[in-house]
């Protein structure tokens, strides 16, 4: 059930039985030799898609584009600034809630829109409380990242052990291969792999993590540990969406 394959008249209907909305939240950046540019927000909504095909729920259109300044050294990632995103998102969700919708469900495939959406979550309940919208107190945000669900978290160090790492890492390449099969790439791969330097600038990042990944190993991915990954994130995250949507 996808907002933008709606009419307003199906979306109003909607509306009659339900409040809650997912919102896949992904990022433009490079995820080394052989992750694709759009892995985050390819992840992000395929999962949102699975969990609207479980549970009837609506799913918005895609947030593409995310926090991802440090990632700006290597050629094709783009990326907005914390403020920029904040107000983004508060734009997306005042024309959502103006409509009706008040139990927003991101489903996040990124670690660097973490800090970023949390802090758009309190501006919007700021925003809308001072807009005097009528449902402005029943307007609710909620965060899943299906990197961090226990099930995919267990599997992956299940498949991968340590070499699973931090960024480019094998479970979310293994994901958009089963998602985007023809579109699976393959290149060199140096068995050293830098690890352990804390995230600063875009330069500096590139310097300490000069093929872009962060201590993992993605030929260990394939299609079909990608469709075990996804399967087990659209359950958990199916499963906290209804809590969510059930919730005070």
């Amino acid at each position: 059930m996808l907002l933008h394959l709606a009419t307003w008249q199906e979306v109003e209907n909607y509306l009659k039985i339900s409040s809650g909305i997912i919102i896949p939240i992904g990022s433009t950046e490079q995820h080394g030799p052989t992750g694709l540019i759009g892995t985050d927000a390819i992840c992000a909504e395929a999962i949102a898609k699975g969990v609207s095909e479980n549970h009837q729920v609506m799913v918005a259109p895609t947030i593409n584009v995310g926090m991802a300044l440090h990632h700006t050294a290597f050629p094709g990632t783009i990326s907005l600034r914390p403020s920029t995103l904040i107000q983004v998102i508060i734009d997306y969700l005042t024309c959502l809630t103006e409509a009706g919708f008040t139990r927003y469900y991101f489903i996040n495939g990124h670690g660097g829109n973490i800090a970023t959406l949390k802090a758009a979550f309190s501006e919007t309940y700021y925003h809308l409380s001072h807009l005097k919208v009528p449902q402005a107190a029943q307007v609710r945000c909620q965060v899943g990242n299906w990197f961090m669900c226990r099930s995919v978290y267990q599997k992956a160090k299940e498949l991968y052990g340590d070499q699973e790492g931090s960024h480019a890492t094998p479970s979310e390449v293994a994901v958009t291969q089963y998602v985007y099969p023809e579109s699976i790439k393959n290149a060199f791969l140096s068995p050293d792999v830098a690890s352990g330097y804390a995230i600063y600038g875009a330069e500096d990042f590139r310097v300490h993590y000069p093929d872009g990944r962060m201590g993992s190993n993605p030929a260990l991915a394939t299609p079909e540990h990608g469709k075990e990954l996804y399967d087990l994130a659209v359950k958990e995250l199916g499963e906290s969406y209804l809590k969510f949507l059930a919730g005070d």
